[in-house]
């Protein structure tokens, strides 16, 4: 625009006033410009976060038509029942014909390697998904025919990745049951070996933490986790083995905690460490979406396969003696 108003000024075109004006004008188009620029790399961010939210909106949402106090306890029937469960994301099928049982108040441990189908056993069992066929059963009823509201209220979940509110960390704890009192999330706290650093906080249980427990270490996050599930008091626990990735430090404090959680209860562990699991009542091993051996401990070192051997290479890595 400069060179184009100089030029037609010299070819005696434009009045000086006027090339002035064009070169005040040029200046000011620069800035915002130059601003727009700026803003580039963050309009890019925000287009890729609307896409993540049209791709949430856009999920099919599962169908809660389900009815409540089905969930009743029945002589002679098992707590849970995967019977020739299929299950596939998108056009690949990760689980063939699964069945197994869990009694109640018993330890059913699944191991195998990543990619096995073990996470996704256990989503299917809190339903984020729905079966491609064959049925799920809790007390002998097929969880579909279920309300969320009352099969979530039957189970708690503690995962290695933990998320808590930006809130106190009283009501991080006191979201596991509904008009909990204090001396209940008190409670819940001191079993869930949490209650000593929390009193250590400037605010006690009225401590503001960041959003997802950022200003707390991850030992300490998964304590509150747990507190929330004690609290919550659910009969089905799913595990995916909270100490996997959290320091020396907590892990035993970890340990201790989940021993509360998992008193009289029945319980679904994801195992990564297998010496955590030696007294399991039934330790499933899973391979490519199939059950490949199953058995307690014993059963399966007996059986001189795939569990014996990952047992041994553990081992082997820890410098440990098998039992």
């Amino acid at each position: 625009i400069l060179a184009l108003a100089l030029y037609l000024h010299l070819q005696g075109m434009l009045k000086l006033p006027y090339v002035l004006g064009l070169i005040l004008f040029v200046f000011d188009l620069f800035s915002p410009l130059k601003t727009l620029y700026g803003e580039a790399s963050r309009l890019t961010v925000m287009n890729a976060a609307l896409d993540r939210i049209e791709e949430v909106l856009n999920e099919t949402e599962l169908e809660d038509t389900g009815k409540k106090h089905l969930l009743k306890a029945k002589f002679g029937e098992p707590e849970i029942s995967f019977n020739h469960v299929k299950f596939s994301y998108g056009e690949k099928e990760v689980l063939h014909d699964m069945n197994f049982e869990m009694k109640k108040n018993t330890m059913t441990a699944l191991v195998g390697q990543s990619g096995g189908g073990k996470s996704t056993v256990a989503n299917l069992l809190a339903r984020f998904w729905d079966v491609d066929s064959g049925e799920i059963l809790i007390r002998g009823v097929n969880i579909k025919d279920v309300s969320l509201s009352e099969l979530m209220s039957e189970i708690s979940m503690v995962f290695q990745r933990v998320y808590l509110f930006q809130d106190t960390i009283f009501n991080n704890i006191a979201m596991g049951k509904e008009n909990a009192t204090k001396e209940e999330v008190i409670e819940a706290a001191k079993k869930a070996r949490c209650y000593d650093f929390i009193m250590a906080l400037p605010d006690g249980f009225d401590t503001m933490i960041g959003e997802g427990g950022a200003t707390l270490s991850g030992g300490e996050k998964q304590r509150i986790s747990i507190a929330r599930c004690i609290l919550k008091d659910a009969p089905i626990v799913i595990l995916d083995e909270a100490t996997a990735s959290v320091d020396v430090d907590n892990e035993s404090y970890i340990q201790e905690a989940i021993s509360e959680l998992v008193k009289n209860k029945t319980l679904l562990v994801i195992a990564h460490r297998l010496n955590t699991i030696r007294d399991a009542d039934s330790i499933i091993v899973i391979k490519e979406g199939n059950i490949a051996e199953q058995g307690t401990h014993n059963e399966l070192i007996a059986l001189n396969g795939i569990y014996k051997n990952m047992v041994e290479l553990q081992e082997k890595n820890k410098g440990l003696k098998i039992i």
